[in-house]
């Protein structure tokens, strides 16, 4: 076998979680939660601490992720289930890239790169994904999906005929509200065992691939996650093994000063959960962290697979999420908005040998600047169109900064003018609405939990004005060479 030894190219393996907080592993610092595997990643490597997603949102971070673009750019804005809400299967991709030079590419899990719920079985769009890369797909849904869309992994269940039960049960059950009414902090009923859990059954298949793998190329494999992201449905021991009491309390909501002009003021209400206390946030923070754990779990195992086909020296590893998890801070669950719980995002890259181990760096990335980094390391035809930017002198130097900003965009409903666009320096985080008015600035080396919106404030208007420019001139240089 030729493997990344004799031809001076590592394998590839890129694990991507869906709505993983940065802070929620024991490498982050996080007092309770359990991530020995992803701890031991970060000593073999260089964990970033200020990473961030491009777009707090499934499939737009996705298309990003992958395409080395923004979404202004690729135009994938939501996860809405219409006709063309995709990624062109004739985009640039980095795994196209690494096909070309020579990788046996494969994907296990979820992607999310088109709408689901226009087919009845991700086998229907197989084509497509591999067009976008892979030479191997082993496609997943999310939880929720897998009642009504087939997969593999469905099909995989109806062998074992536990199919039928998941439907029937899945989700079932009182919820906390008056009259049985689930609220969205509630957990959800699985009436899956750990060992057929959704993260469960990806972790496996991802395994699977490494110790199967015997090809003459080497390899370049994603995996794909369904959790932490909600229903909050850890399965078994994990659903018990935080006590909510123990767990760290929520960043309270913060009232808007007097000089935040109205329609700020608005959006930093909107979006908070009705009734929901702190000890609600705990409850959701325990079942959160034992997904994560699983999860957790079965990185070793993929990890461990690779250290017993001898390739661990060899092997190119980064492990990111697409978007965060507000879990509770600032009255709010789940994402699609610019605090530091929903768009900053774990992102650790380690090549023993290669990259410094047991580093942190400081400087800002963005996910999309995993696309040179991994086309650097594999010795691929740099692209010229993605616009990120390789990682490589902070991996060699964690001291090395990559970039003065990042930039981050969203949109939350229909049409442009529900577009709303973020630009963060080390210092300064600034955010602008569809309709180019100024709604959030926050100084984060006074104000790190994000508490006291500076927004219209009379000290800060040059400030201000000079962040307005700085994110438009950012929006306007960020154009793809078609």
């Amino acid at each position: 076998m030729i493997t990344a030894t004799s031809t001076n190219r590592p394998n590839i393996l890129i694990i991507m979680t869906d709505q993983h907080r940065a802070d929620a592993m024991g490498c982050a610092g996080h007092p309770a939660i359990q991530t020995p595997h992803l701890d031991r990643l970060a000593a073999r490597g260089v964990r970033f601490e200020h990473a961030f997603t491009v777009a707090p949102l499934c499939m737009p971070a996705r298309a990003s992720f992958l395409s080395g673009l923004y979404p202004h750019n690729h135009q994938m804005w939501t996860n809405r289930a219409t006709p063309g809400n995709e990624l062109p299967a004739s985009d640039e991709t980095f795994f196209q890239l690494l096909q070309r030079a020579g990788y046996y590419t494969g994907h296990v899990g979820k992607g999310h790169y088109y709408s689901w719920n226009l087919v009845g079985h991700l086998k229907e769009r197989e084509d497509y994904t591999r067009a976008l890369g892979f030479d191997y797909v082993h496609e997943t849904t999310g939880p929720h999906f897998a009642k009504t869309i087939r997969s593999y992994m469905t099909d995989h269940w109806e062998q074992l005929g536990i199919y039928e039960a998941f439907k029937a049960g899945y989700g079932q059950g009182g919820g906390s509200g008056p009259g049985g009414r689930r609220r969205p902090w509630d957990a959800t009923a699985n009436p899956l065992s750990v060992e057929e859990h959704l993260d469960s059954y990806i972790g496996r298949i991802g395994k699977e691939f490494v110790e199967q793998y015997d090809g003459e190329q080497p390899f370049a494999l994603f995996v794909g996650f369904g959790g932490p992201h909600e229903p909050w449905d850890a399965p078994g021991a994990y659903a018990t093994m935080y006590d909510p009491a123990h767990m760290p309390d929520p960043i309270p909501a913060a009232d808007p000063g007097p000089w935040v002009p109205e329609q700020a003021a608005l959006r930093m209400r909107a979006g908070r959960v009705e009734g929901m206390t702190a000890a609600h946030a705990r409850q959701v923070r325990a079942n959160y962290y034992g997904k994560i754990t699983l999860i957790d779990h079965w990185i070793g195992e993929i990890l461990g697979a690779v250290e017993w086909r001898g390739w661990g020296g060899d092997t190119l590893v980064i492990y990111t999420s697409d978007h965060g998890e507000m879990a509770g801070d600032h009255g709010r669950l789940h994402k699609v908005v610019f605090y530091e719980s929903s768009v900053r995002v774990p992102l650790i890259v380690s090549w023993p040998g290669r990259t410094a181990a047991g580093a942190t760096a400081y400087g800002l990335a963005e996910n999309i600047d995993v696309f040179p980094t991994v086309l650097a390391s594999a010795g691929a035809v740099p692209s010229e169109r993605a616009l990120g930017r390789s990682l490589w002198p902070a991996l060699r130097d964690p001291g090395a900064r990559v970039r003065d900003d990042v930039l981050s965009e969203v949109r939350a409903g229909h049409g442009p003018q529900t577009t709303t666009w973020m630009l963060r320096t080390e210092r300064y985080k600034y955010a602008l609405d569809g309709d180019s008015e100024g709604y959030l600035l926050h100084n984060l080396q006074e104000n790190p939990q994000e508490q006291v919106n500076l927004i219209g404030h009379p000290e800060y208007r040059t400030l201000e004005a000079e962040l307005r420019e700085h994110l438009l001139r950012r929006v306007i240089r960020c154009q793809p060479v078609r």
